[in-house]
């Protein structure tokens, strides 16, 4: 397989750094090829403005998605962009990762997104009628792929289970998992979740590391999130709600979106 690690930790010799390394020699022990982003070292803009888009005429309104579709439709994106597009489109599996910072990825790889995950390739593609709503959500140009996130965080597990005060995990990554993996039609595999990344001594980063290899093996076997398809006919089109009859009488949220129940996250 063809693998592309998205990585997102401004220290080489950070835990991160070092689960990378785990990851990439388990990867290449195996066979597949590897790409690695590695947003710092690569010195990323995360930030989109008129740099983006330098064509577009200077007394002419900036408006992201209409410039984003614009330059990606006349092959116009920065050749950053551009090169991260492509590694995309090479990869049969895509990684991101990085450290949890205030319940989110750091803002330089959200800024990998906002800016690669352009407007007429990754979103804003496709029928927009009564039977269909774009190709997005299981469907899209990431269709096939199969993607997943490695991340640390400082807090134990149990802060992060169903009860606990920072809310469960698998829903602190539903925006990510969901909206960011799926909708451009991902196949989203469960996370390799690291707690008490601060805490760990030689003893328990082998027992990580081990843990991470054996992810690392199973990429290609390990059943993804089952996320419902929004053309697959769960939902009311143009509403975009779930069909009525379908989950738990009462249910909302994000737990509604899955058409079986899925297992803790790894």
């Amino acid at each position: 397989m063809k693998v592309l690690l998205v990585f997102a930790h401004p220290e080489p010799r950070s835990l991160n750094g070092a689960l990378r390394d785990v990851a990439v020699a388990e990867l290449q022990r195996l066979g597949h090829e590897v790409q690695v982003s590695d947003l710092y070292a690569m010195g990323w803009k995360p930030a989109i403005d008129r740099a983006d888009f330098p064509n577009l005429a200077s007394d002419e309104r900036l408006l992201p998605t209409e410039a984003s579709k614009a330059a990606f439709g006349a092959g116009e994106l920065t050749q950053d962009v551009r090169d991260e597009i492509d590694k995309l489109l090479w990869a049969d599996v895509v990684i991101l990762q990085f450290p949890l910072w205030w319940f989110s990825m750091p803002a330089i790889l959200k800024g990998w997104v906002e800016r690669v995950f352009a407007c007429g390739f990754a979103y804003g593609v496709g029928e927009h009628s009564d039977k269909r709503w774009g190709n997005r959500y299981g469907e899209g140009v990431l269709a096939g792929k199969r993607a997943m996130l490695i991340v640390t965080t400082g807090g134990w597990e149990q802060h992060y289970g169903p009860r606990g005060i920072n809310g469960p995990i698998d829903d602190l990554l539903f925006p990510i998992h969901h909206g960011i993996l799926f909708y451009p039609g991902c196949e989203v595999l469960p996370p390799y979740v690291l707690y008490q990344a601060g805490r760990l001594d030689s003893v328990g980063f082998e027992t990580a590391a081990e843990r991470l290899r054996a992810r690392m093996r199973t990429l290609a076997e390990t059943p993804p999130i089952p996320y419902r398809r929004q053309n697959g006919g769960d939902y009311l089109i143009p509403a975009m709600e779930l069909r009525p009859e379908l989950g738990e009488p009462g249910a909302e949220g994000f737990a509604v979106h899955l058409s079986q129940e899925v297992g803790s996250s790894a």
